[in-house]
């Protein structure tokens, strides 16, 4: 959404937004009134309605009804370039696009599915989605790891990170508070296991400090469950749109996941001028985070060496503010006006050709 303001805002571009599923719920983010907004209806949640041949036979009916559709709509709008954010859609878009160059931007991670969950079924989808990666005219990937694994697909791959809402205030966290900030979904990925153990170790030397956790998720009541049973001075929030003043009551971010696409959170915080500590996970942190000069970044499950550099900026306010003061000027790299030159500069690159 925010890229769509900012092509229409700053470019004059003419973007249209399609989406597959949205029926009657609102875009959750705001949208420029020039953009086209147009949903396919296509309801691919039908399929689950049934089981076995049936349900394959639904998923079947559903995609001709999207390929028709999207066909139709691509007539219409005679775009200049598509935009793609998920490679399960690549192979209808690709079957009905013509010429038109093609991108496919990469949300996840192209090798996510080694640390998560998933089914036998899901992991065939994803394989059968990733042939028609070789077919787009180039994928853009958030980070340099996730761009080199994406090359065993496709030769043109782009590194563009996300852009991320940026603290604008002038103002900074003082960092004199007792309060560590994490903010994330309670799912296997944030890795909430290795978060209380880093917290228990703290929890033992720093009791009078406390941890504040934002989210929503699967895993949130055995979260809660886990934390009233330790009493180790963990509140739950649930997520807010005021995340900013919540950065600058705060005196660091952690970050324990096991992968991380990006991690929007890490530069949100250091724009307020907090200190980060994260697992050097693949790949996100890494291609944020200087380790020992804006934030850390801590060897994978060292729970003990992830509590060691909190202690560290705890026991330190002078070394806290340093290390919080140089997050600020990094974090600028993620803005807008120097994100979005970048998109514009492809666009232009995939037209000439």
């Amino acid at each position: 959404c925010d890229k769509m303001n900012y092509l229409i805002e700053h470019y004059g571009y003419d973007v249209h937004l399609v989406t597959i599923d949205q029926g009657d719920h609102p875009i959750p983010y705001p949208v420029d009134k020039r953009v086209h907004v147009l949903d396919l209806d296509i309801r691919s949640h039908h399929q689950y309605r049934y089981h076995g041949l049936k349900r394959l036979q639904k998923f079947w009916e559903l995609n001709r009804l999207f390929a028709h559709r999207l066909r139709d709509s691509l007539d219409d709008i005679n775009p200049d370039i598509v935009i793609c954010i998920r490679i399960e859609f690549l192979s209808q878009i690709i079957k009905v696009k013509g010429k038109i160059p093609l991108v496919c931007e990469s949300h996840s991670m192209c090798k996510a599915y080694k640390y998560e969950k998933t089914t036998f079924w899901n992991r065939m989808r994803l394989a059968y989605s990733k042939r028609y990666i070789r077919k787009v005219d180039c994928v853009v990937a958030l980070t340099d790891g996730d761009a080199r694994d994406w090359r065993c697909y496709n030769s043109n791959v782009k590194v563009i990170p996300n852009v991320v809402h940026l603290n604008e205030s002038g103002v900074y966290a003082s960092l004199d508070s007792k309060v560590v900030i994490f903010v994330g979904r309670f799912s296997d990925q944030k890795n909430l296991g290795g978060l209380l153990t880093v917290w228990n170790i703290v929890h033992k030397r720093f009791p009078d400090w406390e941890l504040q956790v934002y989210g929503e998720g699967e895993h949130k009541e055995w979260f809660i469950q886990e934390t009233k049973k330790a009493d180790i001075n963990i509140k739950v929030f649930l997520p807010t749109s005021h995340i900013f003043e919540k950065y600058l009551n705060s005196s660091m971010l952690i970050m324990t996941s096991i992968y991380e696409p990006f991690g929007l959170v890490l530069p949100e915080a250091m724009s307020c001028g907090l200190p980060v500590v994260a697992f050097d996970c693949p790949y996100g942190p890494s291609s944020i985070i200087t380790d020992g000069k804006d934030g850390f970044l801590i060897n994978k499950n060292d729970c003990e060496s992830f509590a060691e550099k909190m202690e560290l900026l705890m026991n330190n306010i002078k070394f806290r503010r340093q290390m919080g003061e140089q997050a600020i000027e990094p974090s600028q790299r993620y803005s807008s006006d120097k994100i979005m030159p970048v998109w514009k500069e492809l666009f232009e690159e995939l037209i000439i050709r």
